[in-house]
């Protein structure tokens, strides 16, 4: 048995090319786009940070939460303000940019402006939400459910594929351990690459304690350098990752939100030990 990582198909979205043993992208932003400014000024931000670290870069914010523990929980500017925002966002700075679709009405609108429509994992076994995000020509991106196991993926690629979709992305973001609690299975992510297509690790969302604090999810914040050092050395093609200027301040997922701050020396360590992993002798 080879020790080399296998590589999968590559996915090009807009310059970044996910995959086939190419150096690992990085999805980055806040949970919800809070404002224009909020959303503008973190992902400028967040632009040069991977810019200097030379780490490709996709932008990612939510229009809107739709699965939120509380009805009184803020949602976003939903589908038509969030997605002019981050069209804004896509031209202004020329990075590609991603959110999640959370029912069949809002594909095709969604796929005139995102690169990559993220189907949540709450969702990623609804047949025809899949059908329609395959058909729309956009790579798509499927959180693996949180009740899923990694080889259950295989219906869910013969969905996009078989309805036209040559663009996949396949995500880790936590299995239920337990109530209001998740852990990850880093097998996960070599398993599902067998499938033949990039995978894309879910730091953040990995961490969550979901509904963990009655009205709205807890989280375990410090837990992302490690959990991300370990994905990097499994061999996952992309990070994803929530990044904000002040967490405890966020109007969403604050608990397990990688602060800004943090995110330059992380970016160092995922490319010496993504180098390390990729250039690794047989």
């Amino acid at each position: 048995m080879g020790m080399k990582i296998k590589k999968t198909k590559p996915v090009q979205v807009g310059k970044v090319t996910i995959g086939d043993g190419k150096p690992i992208a990085l999805v980055a932003g806040p949970c919800v786009i809070e404002s224009a400014n909020h959303a503008l000024k973190t992902a400028e931000k967040l632009k040069r940070i991977t810019s200097d670290a030379g780490v490709p870069f996709i932008f990612k914010a939510s229009y809107d939460k739709a699965n939120r523990s509380s009805i009184d929980s803020f949602r976003g500017p939903g589908l038509t303000k969030g997605l002019a925002i981050l069209e804004k966002i896509k031209n202004e700075l020329d990075v590609p940019v991603l959110s999640d679709v959370h029912t069949e009405e809002q594909i095709d609108p969604a796929a005139q402006v995102l690169d990559i429509l993220q189907v949540p994992a709450f969702l990623c076994r609804q047949t025809d939400m899949l059908v329609k995000a395959a058909k729309t020509g956009r790579t798509v991106n499927v959180k693996k459910g949180q009740f899923m196991a990694p080889w259950d993926m295989k219906n869910v690629v013969d969905k996009l594929s078989k309805s036209g979709c040559k663009k996949i992305l396949l995500t880790e973001r936590g299995f239920m351990f337990g109530y209001n609690n998740l852990v990850v299975d880093m097998r996960s992510l070599a398993l599902m690459r067998e499938l033949g297509y990039p995978v894309v690790f879910d730091a953040t969302h990995s961490l969550q304690l979901p509904g963990g604090q009655g009205t709205k999810s807890g989280g375990q914040k410090e837990l992302v350098p490690d959990l991300v050092r370990g994905a990097v050395a499994v061999g996952c093609d992309m990070l994803f990752m929530e990044v904000h200027p002040n967490p405890d301040k966020a109007k969403s997922d604050g608990p397990n939100m990688l602060k800004l701050s943090h995110l330059p020396e992380l970016l160092e360590q995922i490319k010496t030990l993504g180098w390390a992993v990729r250039n690794s002798s047989k």
